[in-house]
């Protein structure tokens, strides 16, 4: 029963942006930490974001001052507002629990940054 579906991810230049969207079901949105991952290939899962009701963010280095993760708990929404994007910033982007993902993954949305 637990869902998500990314979306948002797309072809951009370096130095662009991207916001991408988690629409989620199946759980108490607003209480869960959510976080975005991202896997380029070859390369392991990795967790880039994550934000903790009440507690605060948390991001990786190669992320830090970039990235903003956000959510909606209206509309169960996870966001990644994505600045200053860089070609290793190339990867497919997942939303799930965090810093333990539970449960299937989605589809994913891709994010290329080439010029």
């Amino acid at each position: 029963q637990v869902q998500v579906a990314e979306s948002g991810g797309g072809l951009v230049q370096p130095g662009g942006s991207l916001r991408l969207s988690c629409a989620a079901s199946g759980f108490t949105f607003r209480i869960v930490t959510m976080g975005w991952y991202r896997q380029a290939p070859g390369k392991q899962r990795e967790l880039v974001a994550s934000e903790r009701p009440g507690v605060g963010t948390n991001y990786a280095d190669s992320v830090k001052g970039r990235f903003t993760i956000s959510r909606d708990n209206a509309k169960n929404t996870l966001y990644l507002q994505m600045n200053s994007l860089k070609p290793e910033d190339t990867a497919v982007y997942y939303c799930n629990a965090a810093p333990v993902p539970t449960g299937g993954w989605g589809q994913g949305t891709q994010v290329t940054v080439s010029s």
